[in-house]
């Protein structure tokens, strides 16, 4: 769900959004009480007249999904600590009643003094809607929250005890598991050329052969570094974004994550699995790549755009024919052992033509929804 300092159609809105915060003038002191009554975005200034920053600011991204969003707003009631904690809701032009549906419930359940929506006037995705609060507000850490996500009791506490015992650590991931408490993978190894020939070979000789390039890491029970994590939740320190910058806007969704994380790396942070944490993710709730991916079902063009986009950033130019010509050697491999075995396919539809999406242009700019129309309305 970014190149350093990028920012893209997303990062424009919500300018006007804020009254200013009481200046610390106005107060001999920072009450709670005071602070907790801000209810937008401009705690920067109030924040920094006392020398004081937020513990976290939590961002969540809705485009549509608002009762997902008000229980993942449920589940942080006792989890955030009112007046060091802010939970900031974009909605990402979702064109429905998403907006009402949040401030009323945020209203009736009294979560004013923790919780806000910031409506974004375009749907610039999952990195430029993040974006909007990693400029906007100014924190010790950041909580990316997917929408379709529950925080388990305590899931706050053990992460902020990861930040404090592992200073070395820019990224961490908490467990994800499903509602029965069955654990889901989130760690990973980086994308590479090899690794999509282990993925669409999907034959234990090939996945064995190169086991250091296979993509998915087994589920740990102990904390562990990983080269990559799911961003469904994660918690970034301040120190990172203001080293490598913000999320690359260039990805609409999916490879945002990785692309993070390599970025962290290699300005010499680590990458932390924390189980210790745990929060339930209801895969495919916010959006329909995974249960398409699931179901073999051709997922949108924005997967296939990321993707490209991804392997040539860290590839050079010929990374996403490397990474085409390594997924069409794996997809010889399983084919044969489909017309052989009479094996079902597990590729997705349309996918040995899908992988070749923008290879003329893999660097190009997502168009975004909408963008069509009002160009036209605009001639």
């Amino acid at each position: 769900m970014g190149a350093g300092g990028e920012t893209g159609a997303g990062g424009e809105t919500g300018e006007n959004l804020a009254p200013q915060a009481p200046k610390a003038s106005q107060t001999s002191q920072a009450p709670e009480a005071l602070i907790a009554s801000i209810t937008r975005p401009e705690l920067n200034e109030f924040y920094s007249e006392n020398n004081r920053l937020m513990r976290s600011i939590v961002s969540i991204i809705n485009y549509r999904t608002p009762q997902l969003v008000v229980e993942c707003l449920a589940s942080l009631e006792n989890e955030v600590e009112v007046g060091r904690d802010r939970v900031v809701v974009v909605d990402n032009a979702s064109g429905d009643d998403s907006v009402e549906v949040l401030q009323r419930a945020i209203a009736e359940r009294q979560w004013e003094s923790w919780a806000e929506v910031f409506p974004s006037t375009v749907n610039g995705g999952f990195s430029a809607g993040h974006n909007l609060v990693l400029k906007n507000y100014t924190a010790d850490t950041y909580l990316l929250l997917g929408s379709d996500t529950i925080v388990r009791p305590g899931a706050f506490k053990a992460l902020f005890e990861a930040v404090e015992a592992h200073p070395e650590v820019g990224i961490f991931g908490p467990r994800l598991e499903w509602p029965d408490t069955t654990p889901q993978v989130s760690c990973f190894r980086y994308r590479s050329p090899i690794g999509e020939l282990i993925g669409s070979a999907n034959t234990g000789p090939i996945t064995k052969l190169f086991a250091n390039s296979d993509v998915v890491i087994p589920v740990s029970d102990t904390s562990i570094e990983t080269e990559w994590i799911s961003f469904a939740c994660v918690l970034i320190r301040r120190e990172v974004i203001e080293k490598i910058g913000l999320m690359d806007e260039g990805y609409f969704m999916y490879f945002e994550d990785i692309d993070y994380c390599r970025r962290t790396q290699a300005a010499g942070w680590k990458i932390r699995y924390w189980p210790m944490a745990r929060v339930v993710h209801l895969k495919g709730g916010s959006g329909p790549v995974q249960a398409s991916m699931a179901s073999l079902k051709r997922p949108p063009a924005y997967l296939y755009a990321s993707r490209a986009r991804y392997f040539t950033k860290f590839y050079g130019a010929t990374g996403l024919f490397q990474a085409n010509l390594c997924w069409l050697a794996g997809r010889g491999v399983s084919l044969g052992r489909e017309l052989v075995g009479h094996k079902k396919p597990h590729i997705c539809q349309n996918q040995a033509q899908d992988i070749w999406t923008n290879w003329q242009d893999p660097m190009k700019q997502p168009t975004l929804p909408g963008a069509k129309t009002q160009a036209s309305n605009a001639s």
